[in-house]
């Protein structure tokens, strides 16, 4: 190693230290001099010592930096320990940041820059947030953490642990994909909780938009029982649905363009009769919905697991008779039976087919049925979770959105 490696190393652990002194500072520039263990220059030192202890590695790579670390964390503990006593406050943010300059010096001068800049970084960033993360904590009611909590460990631990393959005797039962569904499921209610919380009303047409490039099943369904809990009104949730479902329908044919371009003259016409038609009433629902409530809303939780499991049952059993279903019916009625369940599959193995011979039209025709199918599932859920009343509009709005998309397909004479 060079000397100007080694004055890069000591340079850079000495800018950490820098960055977050100058955080430091800034916290305390109100402070009486001599009041504060650590400023600017202190923190500049430190993480300059911890370069200069990794450094001196040499022989002893591992020992010779945690004896230097063992006898900074004990002159600089007594220190703030001190402080603490005398300003009478159990704070030990300046005690785990000077450690972690240190640290973070050491890591530098061992040749893990950029990692060691990351974390100074991140360090300097979330000393700074303190405002924001205490007002955060502030605003965090229980339920929303034990959903978040809940979400989490159906993400991170329970789904991890599925296994990724059909273990029932017709191959229909994915538990990894049935899980994964219900996890999008969760999520996109948390997200409808939050885009309530800060938006009000109309916060949930913006998270209907935005769960409508995930799953605008999953946003029916989840939205869809506001209204019969009193949670929001009909005009939001209509407004929210009628958005996932304008931007499933866009978002269906741009994956069917990105893989056959071809295929854009065909769907153009239906697709746009059919998302004009819901965009009309998805309007005029979002205006009602912000002069219906001004008030803000009884939120409830975000989570509501013994939904989310019933959901998961139904889902189930809806990939279980399709599978059952299925017969040599050809590709329209095949596209049917899986557009029951997400028009995703169909959409890919059409578009990618085309390339092998299959007839642009019949592809088309293929997708749009499914279209018309998953409409048909949603419609469904709109009724049984959103009740008579919002479902039989919803459901009025679908059909006419497919007769719009028929229409436009004949009138094209593909």
């Amino acid at each position: 190693m060079n000397e100007i490696d080694l004055l890069a190393r000591a340079g850079i652990a000495a800018a950490i230290g820098l960055l977050i002194g100058i955080e430091r500072g800034w916290q305390e520039r109100e402070g009486v001099a001599g009041s504060r263990v650590a400023g600017v220059r202190t923190f500049t030192l430190i993480g300059l010592l911890g370069g200069i202890a990794g450094l001196l590695s040499g022989a002893a790579p591992d020992l010779l930096p945690g004896l230097f670390f063992l006898g900074f964390a004990l002159t600089f503990g007594v220190f703030e320990w001190r402080k603490s006593t005398v300003q009478d406050n159990l704070s030990a943010t300046g005690l785990v940041a000077g450690l972690l300059t240190f640290a973070l010096g050491v890591y530098a001068a061992r040749g893990q820059m950029a990692v060691a800049v990351a974390g100074g970084v991140v360090t300097a960033a979330v000393l700074a947030e303190r405002q924001v993360m205490h007002s955060f904590l502030r605003s965090l009611s229980w339920v929303e953490l034990r959903s978040a909590l809940v979400l989490l460990m159906m993400t991170a631990v329970l789904l991890p642990a599925l296994p990724d393959r059909p273990v029932d005797p017709w191959g229909a039962l994915n538990p990894y994909q049935i899980w994964l569904m219900t996890v999008l499921a969760g999520a996109v209610s948390y997200a409808g909780y939050g885009a309530v919380r800060l938006a009000g009303p109309r916060g949930l047409f913006y998270a209907g938009a935005l769960g409508g490039l995930v799953t605008s099943t999953t946003v029916t369904w989840t939205f869809a029982r506001l209204v019969p809990r009193r949670l929001a009104a009909p005009q939001a949730v209509m407004a929210a649905i009628l958005a996932a479902w304008i931007v499933s329908l866009l978002r269906m044919m741009l994956l069917a363009v990105v893989i056959a371009p071809a295929l854009l003259q065909l769907m153009a016409g239906p697709v746009a009769a059919a998302a004009l038609v819901l965009l009309i009433p998805a309007v005029l629902a979002w205006r009602a919905a912000g002069q219906a409530e001004t008030q803000a809303l009884p939120l409830d939780n975000p989570i509501d697991l013994p939904l989310l499991l019933r959901f998961t049952a139904l889902l189930t059993v809806i990939m279980l008779l399709a599978k059952l279903v299925t017969g040599p019916g050809g590709l329209l009625a095949l596209g049917g039976l899986s557009g029951l369940l997400d028009v995703d599959p169909v959409t890919l193995s059409m578009s990618r087919m085309t390339h092998t011979g299959l007839a642009p039209a019949l592809a088309v025709a293929t997708i749009l049925i499914a279209a018309a199918a998953n409409g048909l599932t949603k419609s469904v859920l709109a009724v049984a979770f959103g009740g008579w009343r919002l479902g039989l509009v919803l459901s009025g709005l679908a059909l006419a959105a497919f007769a719009a998309g028929v229409a436009a397909w004949f009138l094209q004479g593909p």
